[in-house]
């Protein structure tokens, strides 16, 4: 049996048009009418294609990441972590809109605010009333007495 040795097809480098439409696209209409999200490209210190998509100034965190390693297609989080990974750019970018928050940053402070006076009126309201009841508890025996 002999063995032929096939060279590595070589990346071009960049991304193409179509690939770049299909991430926006997907990415677009999961980020849906947040304001400030914006995407970016670069590279691996391989120099593989990354795409990026960015969070809403002033952090501009990076929400998800797609990579194009050796004709696969990688989706990052934004911590870094694996989500997925395939050949084909569709359906990677199929879960890359599931990956993307849907809660805008305003929604998650607004319920943070609110969990926040909730746990504080909590905290000041309930010793009152454990305070209330006893005092009940050391009175109602000296009205009975009286009624």
């Amino acid at each position: 049996m002999s063995v032929v040795a096939f060279e590595r097809k070589q990346d071009s480098g960049e991304w193409s048009e179509k690939e770049l439409s299909t991430l926006v696209a997907a990415l677009g209409a999961a980020k849906g009418s947040r304001t400030g999200c914006e995407w970016e490209t670069g590279r691996t210190e391989q120099g593989d294609v990354q795409f990026y998509l960015l969070g809403p100034l002033p952090e501009q965190a990076c929400e998800v990441c797609v990579s194009r390693i050796g004709g696969r297609y990688i989706l990052e989080d934004g911590s870094g972590r694996l989500l997925f990974e395939h050949r084909n750019l569709e359906l990677v970018a199929l879960h890359a809109k599931a990956a993307v928050p849907s809660t805008s940053w305003l929604m998650v402070r607004a319920i943070t605010l609110w969990c926040a006076i909730r746990n504080t009126i909590h905290e000041k309201v309930e010793p009152l009333l454990v305070e209330g009841e006893e005092l009940l508890v050391q009175f109602v025996p000296q009205l009975a007495a009286f009624a």
